[in-house]
């Protein structure tokens, strides 16, 4: 039987419920907060079937990756559920300034001084692992270069307009699209001709065309990954960096946010002859540095859905294109 396309799940929750949300936390706090919204976690984790069934998929998948032969438990798939839940919390935090320069550890970050003092832009491949708001928030007061994120829903896109209402010093920067076309690469190469950062996840299929993908080794099994972000780095003749932004704990530092920039390189080249060779090996590289980090940060994996399942079967929105 056919399964929903990740773009086609109904997204739990609404614009007046994100205001209250952040408007409560702004009074209450985060423990505060938690002890309102906890019974509504508990609620969506017991509604949210196809959510739930994914995470237990998921954690098993890592546990075997890890060489643990354990089955999630309806525990660990709540306790993903709740780490999900405080993602949100780390994002207002991020826009209202309550995350500290002294809770950041950056790896790399000499690669990032360096791309901020040239005139030169570049490609960010990201993910739904760990928490890029928190990035995004941060850069606003390192980098001279301003940002474009570009969101593939329209969630996102209103959760941002609410931060913005809360700050209104954060300069969002965000580009929403149903699919990367020519008219969004041409915007983005004149964006990066100037300068200027696209931000773009490579974890995320096509939600408006079947097929588009590349399958690579992901926690040991195949997996389809979307073309489009790679093919689109490639346009932009660039450097292409991967970025991961990771909650962490250490005895010294307490928790704190682990930013992981790691450059792949100068440009993507993709040539006519070879290109599907060319994107099976950047796609599996980045597959692989996804995995690596998924596996150390599982309750920070936040996409709730079957991630290995067959991209020509899954249900698309017709209205958009099979």
């Amino acid at each position: 039987m056919a399964v929903k396309h990740w773009s086609k799940m109904q997204e739990r929750g609404n614009q007046l419920g994100m205001q209250i949300l952040l408007l409560s936390y702004r009074v209450l706090g985060r423990k505060g907060l938690w002890l309102v919204l906890f019974p509504v976690l508990l609620y969506l984790f017991l509604t949210g079937k196809t959510a739930r069934i994914a995470s237990l998929q998921f954690l098993t998948q890592v546990n075997h990756f890890n060489g643990v032969n354990k089955q999630a438990s309806w525990r660990d798939s709540f306790r993903h559920f709740r780490s999900f839940a405080n993602s949100a919390f780390d994002k207002i935090d991020a826009w209202l300034g309550r995350i500290k320069q002294s809770d950041i550890v950056y790896t790399n970050e000499a690669l990032y001084k360096q791309l901020d003092e040239q005139c030169q832009g570049a490609v960010f491949i990201g993910s739904h692992l760990g928490n890029l708001e928190v990035c995004r928030a941060l850069s606003q007061h390192r980098s001279s270069k301003r940002i474009n994120v570009l969101v593939f829903t329209h969630h996102a896109v209103e959760f941002n307009k609410i931060l913005k209402r809360i700050n209104p010093a954060v300069s969002v920067n965000l580009i929403q699209v149903t699919d990367l076309g020519p008219d969004i690469a041409i915007l983005l190469k004149e964006k990066v001709e100037q300068g200027e950062i696209v931000v773009i996840v490579g974890d995320r299929t096509s939600s408006t065309s079947a097929g588009r993908v590349i399958e690579c080794d992901f926690l040991g099994k195949p997996a389809p990954f979307s073309q489009g972000p790679f093919i689109l780095a490639a346009l932009l003749d660039c450097p292409v960096f991967f970025l991961f932004c990771l909650k962490d704990r250490s005895a010294q530092k307490g928790l704190y946010y682990r930013v992981v920039f790691e450059k792949y390189a100068d440009k993507l080249v993709l040539p006519r002859k070879t290109r599907q060779h060319a994107l099976q090996l950047v796609i599996s590289d980045y597959a692989a540095r996804l995995a690596h980090y998924a596996a150390l940060y599982p309750y920070q994996w936040f996409n709730f859905y079957d991630f290995w399942q067959n991209d020509h079967t899954v249900i698309r929105d017709q209205k958009k294109g099979k």
